[in-house]
């Protein structure tokens, strides 16, 4: 597979935290969950959590969809944890992926039954 072979590249070129790696990673996870290969896209999101977006978008979004709604939730609450002590408080509300994060968290919440949440 050539994203797998594109992947060690970078990471030996580029470092695993490069935008060039962690790009491909989202890209190769992706391709893996349209394949309905779930657990190799969860394997290689768990394997690339150095960014908030892929705790967020990438593999909470990848547990609601094998229906772990426990481990989605952890992974939407670090990212707005992240979000918060990155940005502080005052600026998360303008700060699109944060705020996709608080979204993803209140569908989730709706999703749970836990009404009163989602509408926090």
């Amino acid at each position: 597979m050539y994203q797998r072979r594109a992947l060690q590249g970078y990471e030996k070129a580029l470092g695993p935290g490069h935008t060039s790696t962690l790009c491909t990673v989202n890209n190769l996870g992706a391709l893996y969950a349209d394949q309905s290969k779930l657990d190799e896209a969860e394997k290689m999101y768990q394997d690339h959590t150095s960014t908030l977006d892929t705790v967020n978008n990438q593999l909470g979004s990848l547990y609601v969809d094998q229906g772990k709604l426990d481990e989605a939730e952890k992974m939407y609450q670090r990212a707005l944890q992240g979000y918060e002590e990155a940005l502080g408080l005052e600026n998360v509300a303008r700060y699109q992926p944060a705020l996709n994060t608080i979204w993803n968290l209140g569908n989730l919440f709706a999703t749970q039954g836990h009404l009163d949440e989602a509408n926090e």
